[in-house]
């Protein structure tokens, strides 16, 4: 009998790269479609005439903001704008949001799509997936695309006008490749999931070399490798691990924390990189893991010296109350979440204790029962 196997989406069909190359991607978007459909957020779309408008001066261009979120209400009105403009390519510009819309517009849609990142925040440009939140800016599912971007373009002179806060938080996105797939695949004998844990443990030496002079000399060579590492190379390791190859607490993490209407002006990658802490708090207090005590603690310093956050209160949300943690615990612990990829079951309670306790010791606790546990989440808190 045949066996069936997943197909493969490793990569886009084509990526450019390059200092400038916006001003000659006219002829490769041509090639996919004569009317694209621009989709991106209201700031960033302003941005577009000025990089693009020599560029497709030969196409019948239109855009079409998706608003604050890549939520269903929003894929709708896409939908009859695309439909509208009888678009028959969709160009994805801006953050992962935009480019996540873009790739599920395209999907539905049937198009072929561009991405064209305007920051290194995540690797949303590469993969076949996008995250669907509520118009609240609360994280409600993803959902896997049959292809990567039929055409990705990093152009390093738009990135550098981003933000050094992005560049930050796609470091820390780009980190959680290696302990999410580790603990989740790391024991995994199919070769293509072998090759993804160890691309996403190349991903992290990589970060932990360049990372801090890439952000002393923004544009410079060490920056250029560090955008092509959180862009590029992490999502190559999404591509040959797939669905095998699991996100798992720091992005159950994340997405409870979307939850909380204080969260929202807290970038993807700086949530996740939290949750990167709070991973290997839950595998001290699940497995009492030495390695994953070591592990946070070289991850704190790293955090100190880069600028990402080791704390609620880093994120911003040291005065949430502890009723607000609990339902982001919820939400991040309810059926199907990536944070039951754990070898170990994690409690709500368990949870908000680790969320808590990101940068403090707790090798002396690691043997008190659940209700203790809890109690630990609360005295910390207050």
């Amino acid at each position: 009998m045949t066996q069936l196997t997943l197909p493969l989406t490793i990569a886009p069909a084509q990526v450019l790269r390059g200092c400038g190359i916006l001003a000659d991607i006219g002829s490769a978007i041509a090639r996919l479609g004569q009317r694209p459909l621009i989709v991106g957020g209201d700031r960033t779309l302003a941005l577009v005439d000025t990089w693009l408008g020599q560029t497709l001066a030969d196409l019948a261009v239109a855009q079409a903001s998706y608003g604050a979120d890549c939520s269903d209400i929003a894929l709708q009105k896409l939908q009859a704008a695309a439909t509208q403009h009888q678009a028959d390519v969709i160009i994805g510009w801006g953050g992962g949001k935009a480019l996540d819309t873009a790739k599920l517009l395209a999907h539905q849609q049937r198009l072929p799509v561009v991405t064209v990142p305007t920051s290194a925040a995540t690797c949303a440009a590469w993969t076949a997936l996008s995250n669907v939140y509520s118009e609240q800016g609360a994280f409600q599912y993803d959902v896997g695309l049959p292809l990567c971007p039929n055409l990705l373009v990093v152009d390093y002179d738009l990135i550098a006008t981003a933000s050094r806060r992005t560049l930050v938080a796609g470091i820390g996105d780009g980190l959680a490749k290696w302990y999410e797939a580790s603990i989740s695949s790391g024991h995994s004998q199919k070769t293509l999931i072998i090759a993804a844990v160890q691309q996403a443990r190349v991903l992290r030496d990589l970060l932990f070399q360049k990372a801090e002079a890439a952000l002393k000399e923004p544009a410079g060579a060490d920056w250029r490798e560090v955008v092509d590492a959180a862009v590029l190379l992490a999502g190559v390791v999404g591509g040959l691990g797939g669905a095998q190859c699991r996100t798992v607490a720091a992005h159950a993490v994340h997405n409870g924390l979307t939850h909380l209407a204080a969260s929202h002006g807290v970038l993807h990658g700086e949530k996740v990189a939290y949750g990167i802490l709070v991973q290997l708090r839950l595998e001290e207090m699940g497995q009492g893991s030495s390695l994953a005590a070591s592990a946070r603690q070289q991850l704190i310093q790293f955090y100190q010296r880069v600028g990402l956050p080791k704390t609620l209160e880093d994120l911003g949300l040291g005065q949430i109350s502890l009723a607000e943690l609990r339902q982001a615990a919820e939400v991040a612990c309810r059926q199907g979440s990536d944070i039951h990829h754990l070898p170990f079951s994690v409690t709500p309670e368990q949870l908000v204790a680790a969320m808590v306790s990101t940068a403090v010791p707790l090798s002396s606790r690691l043997s008190r029962s659940q209700s203790e546990v809890a109690q630990t989440a609360q005295e910390v808190e207050s």
